[in-house]
């Protein structure tokens, strides 16, 4: 009687370089701050990853150097993760988007952020918070992947497309004593203002452990206010500005947050948070 011998069939782990690359557990992780390649040297048997890929932030809107005027924060940058992503043994071009600039007139709000981009992933830069000013457009808040805040009595930007994040904060006003609108989070819309002289907080952003830790990303920017802190939402919302005291602080870099909101002597909006792209799958 003849015996059949059976070879084990190896099994076949992904092999890939690009970005800085740390291990957790049984998945290697890459992370890039900035754009890159992500380049599949070796396709496992599995041939899918993990991803998290979040926009650059919106910069916050500006206000004039007298009254009490205070703009809208801008929008985090969109946030989109999911596992099962099909990949095959090529090169991926990877694209982190940057944060918008915050804006340092009240003729333009601020600055939209930039698009991150993986393979057919794309996340959209957060929408810039809008600026006191008697052009209407440029007070509402600009759609992204997070809306921004509103300033005087004007709706805050949609989360547009749909999906990767919320919607701005409305703000408060006509003329001086105005408010700003907290720009929308990944998990929280903006807040709209509080009170006429008390901007709204921006919204909270998401947090993921596909670094193997948990970190929340994407949070909204403060809007600015003539009194009372109007802070970022959690995952690297920049703080707006209160009174003529405490300027609006930046988004924070590879985070998506946006900036916060100007308020009155000097005005200037916070810029935006860069963005981050982390792919994830199985070596061992």
């Amino acid at each position: 009687m003849s015996l059949i011998i059976l070879a084990q069939i190896p099994v076949l782990y992904t092999v890939a370089t690009g970005g800085t690359i740390t291990t957790d557990g049984d998945y290697k992780v890459h992370t890039f701050n900035s754009s890159g390649t992500f380049t599949v040297t070796t396709l496992g048997n599995d041939a899918v990853v993990e991803y998290l890929n979040v926009a650059g932030g919106g910069g916050g809107g500006a206000a004039d150097t007298v009254g009490s005027n205070g703009s809208g924060g801008g929008g985090a940058g969109g946030y989109r993760t999911a596992t099962g992503l099909a990949v095959t043994a090529t090169s991926y071009s990877i694209t982190v988007g940057a944060g918008g600039a915050g804006s340092t007139s009240i003729s333009s709000r601020g600055t939209n952020g930039s698009n991150s981009v993986f393979s057919s992933i794309t996340s959209t830069g957060g929408g810039g918070g809008g600026s006191v000013t008697n052009t209407t457009p440029i007070r509402s808040g600009a759609d992204g992947g997070s809306g921004g805040g509103a300033a005087s009595n004007y709706p805050g930007g949609a989360a547009s497309p749909s999906g990767q994040g919320n919607v701005g904060g409305t703000g408060i006003g006509f003329g001086y004593g105005n408010s700003g609108g907290g720009g929308g989070g990944a998990s929280a819309a903006g807040q709209a203002v509080q009170s006429l002289i008390i901007a709204g907080v921006g919204g909270a952003g998401s947090s993921s452990s596909i670094t193997g830790s948990a970190v929340t990303r994407a949070g909204g920017g403060g809007g600015g206010g003539s009194a009372g802190a109007a802070a970022g939402g959690a995952g690297g919302g920049g703080d707006g500005s209160f009174g003529a005291a405490t300027a609006a602080t930046a988004g924070t870099v590879s985070t998506g947050g946006g900036g916060g909101g100007g308020n009155v002597s000097g005005g200037n909006g916070g810029s935006g948070g860069s963005g981050v792209v982390i792919i994830r799958y199985l070596f061992q």
